[in-house]
């Protein structure tokens, strides 16, 4: 049996699946063009660095607005994949 005789029959197991039981198909996910990927990839790399210094230079202060920070953007990503 050749590999892609192998593909084939996976995928024909899989639409089988997905038709016997739809809750298993899922829309996919909206991909975000590759500007704003790097953009905010970016970014994100930069305000954890600064986050970084902060607790170092803040003490305790620091620590609170890292916590705050990355609490924030935890909620923020949870609403977006609930939204989605």
């Amino acid at each position: 049996m050749s590999t892609e005789d192998k593909r084939r029959e996976f995928d024909d197991i899989v639409a089988r699946l997905t038709t016997d039981y739809p809750a298993l198909s899922r829309a996919p996910w909206p991909r975000w063009p590759r500007p704003v990927l790097i953009t905010v990839a970016v970014t994100a790399a930069v305000v954890w660095g600064l986050l970084s210094v902060a607790m170092v230079a803040w003490g305790l202060r620091g620590v609170a607005l890292t916590a705050a920070v990355v609490t924030t953007a935890a909620v923020a990503a949870v609403m977006d994949a609930r939204r989605s």
